[in-house]
């Protein structure tokens, strides 16, 4: 069993096709399978290096690694000698219409209120019109002759599928500079690494129809593939993710904070009926099961994943953590705080509130009391009992309780209306800079 991940590298990973990383990782992982990284580069004018080192980064960081990788761009002789077999097989034939050609024939035929299909007129051509048109300079592209078959397959996820040729144009394989397109490229490589599992978007349902043909073409049993659709990943508004949007991108979220885990767990859970419990790589793979992912589009909730990501953080050990906290961050300093934060990053906020200078709101309203908490502040050393010593004088020194008691102090003392427990900030804090607080607000 074999299973691979195919990205083209155009942009940064996202969310979209770090779903579909996962799902064949934990799948290959699960089964003891052979897991193939695939660099689908023959686009070259949009091809980046940088996506390349950027995409195999992510992946890592998820936790995902592969048995074998190659580009695209390294095997130009495969395509070469399959091109040349469609060819002589009849299957793969040259084109001459232009752009604007194909248009007015697409729009003909809206008008004709038939479906706007190729009309398959080059296939008409005989040796002599395309001696001429070479003579005058025009450079064929070349198409695949599909069958008038209906491909069907028993898809993981979706159930029995099917694609009716009849309804779809002939593709275009080659460009008219020999550029290999991805429809042809990608089942090449499929058949000829011994791919034999294809887990990718449901967007992909009629292209895998047609790859079913090119294989048939090319010698292949299409039996050999066993397919799994994952639904569409739409937006928290119910509109398509798009590559383009950065702030969906791995490198982002993970440099905002998310943690490997929780995207992780969350992306391989999304669509289905399971809850997602954060879980190391190795168990979420044999937790892992295609038929709980429901046939319908799946949506990307913000919230449930920083839910998430906050009780992984809550839980987080320190020595697991450290090297990403400011410097000098005690394991006191991650206990305060690490059942606050959904993102790692407000650990610096939360630094700065116990080690550095905050400017507290103004409360002149409360200044009288303040001015009495300040004159009531304990001596250190200080521990967690302070906070509770402090309060409970202030309380019978003044008569407050509750939320009058207690938020003018986090006011002044934080800046902030919520955050940790004060009983585990204010030994961070210190005696002082709680008493310069006071006063400054005061």
């Amino acid at each position: 069993m074999k299973l691979r991940f195919a990205p083209s590298p155009t942009g940064m990973l996202h969310v979209g096709n770090a779903r579909q990383a996962i799902a064949n990782a934990l799948f290959a992982r699960k089964h003891n399978a052979t897991f193939q990284l695939r660099i689908d580069d023959t686009d070259v004018g949009r091809s980046q290096e940088i996506y390349v080192t950027g995409i195999k980064t992510d992946l890592e960081w998820l936790g995902i690694s592969w048995d074998e990788t190659f580009r695209q761009t390294e095997c130009l002789d495969r395509y070469n000698r399959a091109i040349e077999a469609l060819k002589a097989s009849g299957r793969l034939y040259p084109c001459f219409e232009s752009e604007q050609e194909l248009a007015a024939k697409r729009e003909m035929r809206i008008k004709l209120r038939k479906p706007p299909l190729y009309d398959r007129a080059m296939l008409k051509m005989t040796a002599a019109q395309r001696a001429q048109a070479e003579a005058n300079g025009k450079v064929p592209y070349w198409r695949f002759k599909l069958t008038d078959a209906s491909k069907g397959w028993k898809d993981l996820v979706m159930g029995n599928c099917s694609v009716k040729l009849t309804a779809v144009s002939d593709p275009v394989l080659v460009r008219a500079d020999g550029t290999i397109l991805y429809t042809l490229a990608s089942i090449v490589d499929d058949i000829e690494t011994g791919v034999t599992h294809i887990i990718r978007g449901e967007d992909h349902i009629t292209n895998t129809g047609v790859q079913l043909d090119i294989a048939e073409a090319l010698g292949a049993k299409p039996d050999r593939f066993t397919f799994a659709h994952l639904p569409l990943l739409l937006d928290e508004g119910g509109g398509k993710l798009s590559k383009r949007f950065d702030s969906m991108s791995i490198k982002t979220l993970r440099r905002d904070g998310i943690e490997a885990e929780a995207m992780t767990t969350y992306l391989a859970s999304l669509g289905s009926s399971k809850s997602p419990e954060p879980m190391g790589f190795d168990a979420l793979a044999q937790d892992y099961d295609l038929s709980c992912i429901s046939k319908s589009a799946a949506r990307f909730d913000m919230k449930q994943l920083l839910g998430l990501n906050r009780r992984i953080l809550a839980s987080a050990e320190f020595q697991d953590v450290r090297e990403r906290l400011p410097e000098g961050a005690t394991e006191q300093f991650w206990l305060a705080i690490r059942g606050n934060i959904e993102l790692l990053t407000e650990c610096h906020h939360w630094w700065h509130v116990t080690h550095g200078e905050i400017s507290p709101p103004a409360q002149p309203e409360e200044q009288d009391y303040l001015k009495q908490a300040a004159s009531l502040l304990p001596d250190e050393p200080w521990s967690e009992e302070t906070w509770s010593t402090w309060t409970k004088a202030i309380a019978e020194a003044t008569g407050r309780k509750g939320k009058a008691l207690f938020r003018p102090l986090r006011l002044a003392l934080t800046g902030e209306e919520h955050g940790p427990e004060l009983k585990m900030l204010l030994p961070l804090i210190g005696r002082k800079r709680s008493l310069g607080r006071l006063t400054l607000t005061v």
